[in-house]
C-alpha cells in the first residue's frame, strides 16, 4: 500500500447466484483471509465470524483475501482503534500487484483523544493515484462497528459508509482517464504506524504507552466476480445477464447512483470533506487533472 504525502493531510459459503457464477460470499475469515504480517498480532476469533489487527512498538499487522476479484461489491464492518490513535493507519483498501497497479482506498487516519479520525480515499490507475479525498465521519468509528463498501463496476467506484456514497469516481476511459477494469485485485488491510506522516503532517507522533492498539473487524460480504486461472467467474454477456431472471443479484455490475444516492454524495462532500485533489489548484498548477473537469 503506498503512503500518501505528508503535504495533503489538512489537519462461507460460495453460492454461485446464477449460471454465471456471480460469487456472493457470507464471510468467515477462515474460508475468506490469510493473515499476512505481524505474527500473534493478527487474530481471527469467534469461530472465523471476527478478526482483530493490533499494533505495537515493535511491529503492525495485516490480511489478505485468498481470491483475487475483477469487478465487485465488496462490504466490511470494521471498528477503528479508540482513544489516543494519533499515528496510526488502519488501510483497507483493493489492490493489485506490479508496476503499473491499480488500487482502491480506505485509510483511516488516527487521531488525539478527542479529535475526528480523517477518513482518507484514494483511486490508483496503471501505478498512478494523487487522487486523494478526505472526509470527517459524521459518527465515532471507534464506539461500534460501522460498514465500508467499495462497489467497483465496469462503469464507476462508489465509496459508502454504512450505506450512504461519500465518493464516485466514473470510468471516463472515452476521454482519456484510466480505470482500473483488467487487474485482478485481492482484498488487504493493516494497521500500522505512520506517525511521520499520519496526523497533523507528522506533527503529532505514537504514543506507545497506549500501546497496542486494535482495530476489529466483521460481516465481511462479497458479490463479487472471482479471478481464477487466468479467467473471470463472471460471465462477459452484458445482455445475457440482463436477461437472467436473477439478474437482482448481480445489480451491482451495472449500479449507479439514484437521486437519493446522489443527494447523499452532495450531503457528505458538501458538510464533510476536508479535503479534494479536484479543487487543489495549488497542488497542480498546470492544470487540474482531466478527470476533476468532467465530473
Amino acid at each position: 500500500m503506498v503512503s500518501f504525502s505528508a503535504s495533503i493531510v489538512p489537519i462461507m459459503k460460495l453460492s454461485f447466484v446464477f449460471c454465471f457464477f456471480v460469487a456472493a460470499y457470507a464471510g468467515n475469515f477462515y474460508q475468506d483471509f490469510d493473515l499476512t504480517w505481524g505474527d500473534s498480532r493478527a487474530k481471527i476469533l469467534n469461530n472465523g465470524h471476527l478478526l482483530t489487527l493490533s499494533l505495537d512498538k515493535a511491529s503492525g499487522s495485516g490480511f489478505q483475501s485468498k481470491d483475487e476479484y475483477l469487478f465487485g461489491k465488496i462490504d466490511m464492518q470494521l471498528k477503528l482503534v479508540p482513544g489516543n490513535s494519533a499515528g496510526t493507519v488502519t488501510a483497507y483498501y483493493l489492490s493489485s500487484k506490479g508496476a503499473t497497479w491499480d488500487e482502491i482506498d480506505f485509510e483511516f487516519l488516527g487521531n488525539l483523544s478527542g479529535d475526528p479520525y480523517i477518513l482518507h480515499t484514494n483511486v490508483y490507475t496503471q501505478g498512478k493515484g494523487n487522487r486523494e479525498q478526505q472526509f470527517y465521519l459524521w459518527f465515532d468509528p471507534t464506539a461500534d462497528f460501522h460498514t465500508y463498501s467499495i462497489l467497483w463496476n465496469p462503469q464507476r467506484i462508489i465509496f459508502s459508509v454504512d450505506g450512504t456514497p461519500i465518493r464516485e469516481f466514473k470510468n471516463l476511459e472515452s476521454n482519456g482517464v484510466p480505470f482500473p477494469k483488467n487487474q485482478p485485485m485481492r482484498i488487504y488491510s493493516s494497521l500500522w504506524n505512520a506517525d511521520d506522516w499520519a496526523t497533523r503532517g507528522g506533527l503529532v507522533k505514537t504514543d506507545w504507552s497506549k500501546a497496542p492498539f486494535t482495530a476489529s473487524y466483521r460481516n465481511f460480504n462479497a458479490n463479487a466476480c472471482v479471478w481464477r486461472n487466468e479467467a473471470s467467474s463472471c460471465s462477459s454477456s452484458s445482455s445475457s445477464l440482463s436477461s437472467s431472471s436473477s439478474s437482482k443479484n448481480n445489480a451491482w455490475l451495472s449500479q449507479e447512483l439514484d437521486t437519493i444516492g446522489q443527494q447523499r454524495l452532495k450531503w457528505v462532500q458538501k458538510n464533510y470533506m476536508i479535503y479534494n485533489y479536484c479543487t487543489d489548484t495549488k497542488r497542480f498548477p498546470q492544470g487540474l487533472p482531466s478527470e476533476c473537469k468532467m465530473s
